[in-house]
C-alpha cells in the first residue's frame, strides 16, 4: 500500500548537530581536537605531543611557560657546530698564510712584515704599540707550530664551547691569550720575539681540568695532557714558559669564575669576575711597561 506524495516536510528539531571546524580555518571540518584544550582543529594545526596531539597555540603557550635547560656555565644548549673554535682557526690560518705569502717561504714565514708588525715584542710594546699584546696570539712560525696549536684549539675547543656558551668561550680563551701576554711582558727578554696561540691553548687546558673536576669525572687524560705539554715546555728550547704558565692560570680561573658562580646571580658574578681578571692582566701588562722603560 502507497500513500499518496505530499508537501516537504522541514527538518525535525532533533536532528545531527553540523560538523565541527577548525578554530583557526573555519572553512575546515574536522573531527579531531586539542588534547590540551579539547579545542577543534584540523591536522595542518595540530602538533604530536607526548600524550595526543596538542594545537599550535598551546604549543607556543608551552614553550613560553616552559624553563629552558642551561649548561653548568649558564649557557643554553646548543647542538651543531662549535663556531667560535672554527672561527679561531680559520683566523689563525689566514694570517698563516698570509706571512707565508709574504715573505714567499713556509719555513721562513717570520720574514714577513706582517709577521714583524704584530708579534709580542716587550721593549714595542712598551714603545706604545699594545696592539702585540692581542696579535701575538694569532701568529705562528712555520707549519709545525700551527699545525700543533690549530690541533689543540680544535680538541680543547669542541668539549669547552658547548659546555661555556659560545661568548664565555671566547672569553676564556682571549683571557688565557692576555694573561699569557701580560706574563711575557713581566718575566720574559725585553728584545725577544714572541708568538703563537698557544698561551690561549693553555688556557683551555687549565679550564678543560675545572670543568672535569666540577663534573666529577675522572681527569686522569687531562691531568697526563697538561704535565706532559708542561714537560715540553720547560725542555724544548724557543718556548715561551712564562707565556703558557701565564695562559694556564689565567685560564683556569676565568673558567673557575664561570662554573662556581651561584646560580641565583650567576650572570652578574661571572661577568664581574671577568671584567676584575682583565683588569689585572691589564695592570700587569701595564707593569711590565714600566719595568721595561
Amino acid at each position: 500500500m502507497t500513500h499518496p506524495a505530499g508537501p516537504p516536510q522541514p527538518p525535525q528539531a532533533g536532528g545531527p548537530p553540523p560538523p565541527a571546524v577548525c578554530v583557526r580555518h573555519p572553512d575546515r571540518p574536522t573531527g579531531v581536537a586539542c588534547t590540551r584544550c579539547g579545542r577543534p582543529a584540523c591536522p595542518e594545526c595540530l602538533r604530536e605531543a607526548s600524550v595526543g596531539y596538542q594545537c599550535v597555540d598551546c604549543v607556543a603557550e608551552g614553550s613560553r611557560t616552559v624553563r629552558r635547560g642551561t649548561t653548568l656555565a649558564g649557557a643554553e644548549p646548543r647542538r651543531g657546530r662549535p663556531v667560535v673554535t672554527q672561527t679561531l682557526i680559520a683566523v689563525n690560518l689566514a694570517a698563516f698564510v698570509w706571512t707565508v705569502v709574504q715573505a714567499r717561504s713556509l719555513m721562513g714565514n717570520n720574514a714577513s712584515a706582517f709577521f714583524q708588525t704584530f708579534a709580542l715584542v716587550p721593549s714595542q710594546v712598551a714603545d706604545g704599540e699594545w696592539w702585540r699584546l692581542v696579535t701575538v696570539g694569532f701568529l705562528h712560525f712555520g707549519p709545525l707550530h700551527i699545525a700543533s696549536n690549530m690541533y689543540a684549539l680544535w680538541v680543547l675547543g669542541r668539549e669547552l664551547e658547548p659546555l661555556l656558551g659560545r661568548t664565555r668561550f671566547l672569553g676564556v680563551y682571549l683571557l688565557g691569550l692576555l694573561g699569557g701576554s701580560a706574563a711575557v711582558m713581566l718575566f720574559s727578554n725585553p728584545d725577544g720575539g714572541v708568538v703563537g696561540a698557544s698561551t690561549a691553548v693553555f688556557g683551555l687546558m687549565g679550564g678543560l681540568a675545572v670543568v672535569m673536576r666540577r663534573l666529577k669525572v675522572p681527569m686522569g687524560q687531562v691531568v697526563g695532557l697538561i704535565v706532559v705539554n708542561l714537560v715540553i715546555t720547560f725542555v724544548l728550547p724557543f718556548i715561551s714558559v712564562a707565556g703558557h704558565l701565564g695562559g694556564l692560570v689565567v685560564g683556569t680561573l676565568a673558567t673557575a669564575a664561570l662554573i662556581y658562580a651561584p646560580a641565583a646571580r650567576r650572570n652578574a658574578v661571572q661577568g664581574a669576575a671577568l671584567a676584575a681578571l682583565l683588569v689585572i692582566v691589564v695592570a700587569a701588562c701595564a707593569l711590565g711597561v714600566v719595568l721595561i722603560s
